[in-house]
């Protein structure tokens, strides 16, 4: 036995409720969830929660977001050990064997499915199963590596969140519910370029081709900025649809606004930081203007 395999065995060993509960990504998660959460209470009226349908439901499809995790470093277990992001993670320093990975990743996926069947609704447990299966198979195992545009593509799984907490309310797809989808959709591309711009060369090492990768860094940037406009029209949706009233608006524009100067300050400078930064700002933009949904939900104002 080589020395490698024998210290991987030592530190397989020492496996713990932390390698799981790192394999759940749950800082992704979390903010997931958020966006599940917001989903289902502007589902209900306003001070008309059912508090056990909210934290059954959203228990349950963190859960499916977790069991995606799960899978998504089981895939790339190989690749994470030659990123400096990711060598850490519990699969490539063998803190936790493939083997226990996948069965875990299998029993999250399998509870979250039966609590959504046996409790909330089918139509949920569908959906959250097709975004499960868009994350984990269609994403990582096929886009990631296939195209520039798998962040666009596959930014679609991670974009149901809130619509699945609208539908575990409802048991139905409504307009209001895609909206919520839509704002994730058009946020993801900026979001995540600006970090792979930050992490160019750990993309390149792998040969995954993310945007920066293939198409330079300027052109990435360029691309930011697009999206951002794009996404700062699309978050004006829910107020000129009379989904949403004046306190959101002016979240909506503020946050825009500054997520807009963010994307032309990564655009015009040079500082190594400033990618790095802009993600940042976009993971707290993303929370803002959901909290803002919510506080708008319970506290309606308008301007006319």
């Amino acid at each position: 036995m080589s020395e490698t395999d024998t210290a991987v065995m030592s530190e397989s060993k020492r496996t713990g409720w932390r390698e799981y509960y790192e394999m759940c990504k749950p800082k992704v998660v979390a903010l997931l969830i958020l966006t599940s959460v917001v989903g289902s209470v502007l589902a209900f009226p306003a001070w008309a929660i059912e508090w056990d349908v909210l934290i059954i439901a959203n228990l349950a499809i963190g859960l499916a977001a977790a069991s995606g995790a799960a899978v998504n470093q089981l895939v790339e277990y190989k690749s994470d050990a030659k990123m400096r992001r990711t060598e850490g993670r519990p699969l490539p320093t063998g803190r936790l064997n493939i083997k226990n990975a996948f069965v875990f990743a299998l029993v999250l996926a399998v509870l979250s499915m039966a609590i959504l069947v046996l409790y909330i609704n089918v139509l949920t447990a569908v959906l959250t199963f097709a975004s499960l299966i868009g994350y984990a198979v269609i994403y990582t195992m096929y886009l990631k590596r296939a195209t520039p545009q798998n962040i666009v593509i596959g930014g679609l799984a991670g974009a149901t969140p809130p619509l699945l907490g609208w539908t575990a309310v409802t048991n139905s797809v409504d307009p209001y519910g895609l909206l919520l989808v839509l704002i994730i959709f058009t946020w993801t591309p900026p979001h995540f370029w600006a970090l792979a711009i930050h992490r160019r060369d750990d993309y390149a090492k792998v040969a995954i081709p993310m945007l920066p990768v293939t198409h330079g860094i300027q052109y990435t940037k360029l691309a930011i900025v697009a999206y951002t406009i794009l996404m700062v029209i699309v978050t004006l949706l829910p107020y000129l649809a009379y989904f949403a009233g004046a306190i959101y608006l002016v979240a909506a524009v503020l946050l825009g606004g500054f997520f807009m100067y963010k994307s032309l300050e990564l655009f015009f400078t040079e500082r190594e930081n400033a990618a790095i930064q802009t993600f940042v700002y976009s993971i707290n933009y993303l929370m803002l203007l959901f909290v803002a949904l919510v506080a708008d939900h319970y506290w309606p104002i308008d301007f006319f």
